[in-house]
């Protein structure tokens, strides 16, 4: 018994995704689970509904399609959810004698045998979500022909845990869906328009009978038409994901095996005020209600009230045929850099508190626009909050993002006693009109009057702290005062009370350069504020004090921070050209 490693369960992740869909949160699944025992876990098979198979050749050797077979574990408890048990899945293969060979991607499945018309797979372990379970490597049998179809049925079983069963269909030929890539300009400036003449091709072995038209946007990029037999969604603002658009288009017709078409009137693609970096997905499949579905994911569609979107076609017959039917083809994507900015506005707290009490203070920064950012490639973090905690505090509370520091801003293993610096990284986007609220609360060991940490908002690298987008360096960093004009006599509260007044805070008079000042000795830049939050004249927010700064503060308030915003897709052409 082989038990499945991190690098396993990966792999046969990507296969499974990639074979129920491009943008599909979960695989097709099952015939719904019996009634169980509330102590007993249910966990359902799925994985594509139907996959068309390539024809047997006359000559060479048959080319081979991949069915990713999944395995869904609805706990939500990460930690404690998963099934360590060992488990057998059971396939039964005789549906498709005479259609269809299967066999099992030996990397990715060692623990699976065909024998006959019955093929079993045993492995241990169900972690919590959607996982691959296996990836079945299908071709057309000899003898089969164009048409021909069949089933297999997936069955589980475990000691304490039941599965819901599933079963897909293998047909051979069809219909291969080719989107052609389109010649984009991707080198942008705001408000710039193109045009987007979407055109494909079937290069299968029969018809398809109506398309499924996919087109997927970023925030930045836009497409004014909202056609009456395309539904839109918008991505959830509150939700981690990256403000993106989702069109799906159902075109009617009898679409051509031999054919190529176009849109009869080309998309236009514009790039908005708040573009910066953005991609945008274009993909054809055949149409059917389980596509529909399993496009949806379970978000909410709004239909649109204008014209009819249709394609027409380019030529007819006589094309030369596809050299597979190939479900990786059906997509092509563009990516975007428009010329544009997003200012990063710091901001600071003002509180306070006697000697002995706690006080809340909310630091953090919010987008000023125009432009969103998101690094939607590379999924890396867009920005970090660097807060230097008041001298004479400490931290007792600090949200789950962030993580304490050395005073220089080192890796520091213990994050559990109160540090000197803390640094919190912000998601892979930043929505224009949002940012980061970042709660912390302090214990005032020493009452003193003025003291202030700095709130940095920078780049992720320490060593190259400015952001590249951002034009307005200055206000990047505000701060956080303890005990400012009225020193501990300003209303503090102990035993965990909020002592501050909950609003931004203006920076101290003087603040320290943390290049040539040491620590607690102020130093000679004046500071001012920006667009009613807490800034300074001085750097990009690269270096900070090792420990606050006590000044005399003056007056002021700002605005206060909204929430932040936060996979496009992961191609997954890998698989295909594997098994090409």
């Amino acid at each position: 018994m082989t038990r499945s490693t991190p690098r396993t369960v990966l792999h046969r992740a990507a296969g499974s995704f990639a074979a129920a869909g491009l943008l599909a949160a979960a695989s097709l699944a099952g015939a719904a689970a019996p009634a169980q025992a509330a102590d007993t876990p249910v966990f359902t098979l799925g994985g594509p509904a139907e996959t068309a198979l390539h024809p047997y050749p006359e000559n060479g050797r048959p080319k081979s399609s991949t069915v990713g077979i999944s395995l869904n574990n609805p706990s939500e408890d990460e930690e404690n959810g998963g099934f360590g048990g060992d488990f057998t899945l059971t396939f039964d293969l005789s549906g498709v004698a005479g259609v269809a060979d299967v066999k099992f991607d030996g990397e990715a499945n060692p623990d699976c045998k065909v024998t006959g018309t019955k093929a079993v797979c045993e492995d241990w372990g169900i972690w919590p979500g959607l996982q691959g379970a296996a990836d079945l490597v299908v071709t057309a049998a000899d003898g089969s022909e164009s048409g021909d179809t069949g089933t297999i049925t997936v069955t589980g079983q475990a000691d304490g845990a039941t599965f819901t069963p599933f079963t897909t269909r293998l047909t051979v030929g069809g219909p291969d869906l080719v989107m052609e890539r389109l010649p984009l300009r991707t080198e942008l400036t705001p408000g710039e328009k193109q045009q987007a003449p979407i055109t494909f091709a079937n290069r299968g072995t029969r018809d398809a009978d109506g398309v499924l038209l996919t087109l997927r946007y970023s925030r930045g990029l836009d497409i004014p038409q909202r056609y009456s037999n395309c539904e839109y969604t918008v991505d959830d603002p509150d939700q981690p994901d990256f403000g993106s658009t989702t069109a799906l288009c159902s075109v009617e017709g009898a679409f051509e095996a031999g054919a190529t078409y176009t849109l009869a009137t080309p998309l236009t693609l514009e790039a908005t005020e708040r573009a910066y970096y953005d991609t945008f997905l274009y993909r054809i499949q055949e149409n059917s209600a389980a596509q529909r579905a399993s496009q949806r994911a379970g978000a909410l569609f709004e239909r649109g009230t204008g014209g009819v979107l249709k394609a027409v076609p380019v030529t007819k017959g006589a094309a030369a045929r596809s050299t597979d039917l190939n479900p990786y083809d059906n997509q092509q994507d563009a990516d975007f850099r428009t010329e544009n900015t997003a200012d990063f506005v710091a901001y600071g707290d003002q509180v306070a508190g006697p000697e002995g009490a706690t006080v809340k203070a909310d630091i953090g920064f919010r987008n000023e626009g125009p432009a969103w950012i998101g690094h939607i490639r590379s999924g890396e973090d867009v920005a970090t909050v660097d807060f230097t905690v008041p001298q004479g505090a400490s931290v007792t509370s600090k949200p789950d993002r962030c993580r304490a520091v050395t005073a220089d801003g080192k890796y520091r293993e213990d994050q559990t006693s109160p540090a000197p610096r803390y640094v919190c990284n912000t998601s892979m986007t930043v929505r224009d009109g949002s940012g980061l609220d970042l709660p912390f609360e302090l214990r005032v060991d020493k009452a003193m009057v003025g003291a202030s940490g700095a709130v940095t908002v920078r780049n992720t690298w320490l060593q190259n702290p400015a952001l590249p987008f951002d034009p307005k360096p200055a206000n990047n960093t505000a701060f956080l005062v303890l005990n400012g004009e009225g020193g501990s006599d300003s209303g503090g509260t102990t035993g965990g009370g909020d002592g501050g007044s909950g609003e931004p805070s203006t920076p101290p008079t003087s603040a320290p350069d943390p290049e040539k000042s040491p620590s607690g000795d102020s130093g000679s830049s004046a500071s001012t504020t920006s667009g009613g939050s807490a800034g300074t004249t001085g750097g990009s927010g690269g270096g900070l004090a090792s420990t606050g700064s006590i000044a005399l503060i003056g007056s002021g308030t700002a605005a206060a921070a909204l929430a932040a915003g936060l996979v496009l897709f992961t191609a997954a052409r890998r698989r295909a050209a594997r098994h090409a």
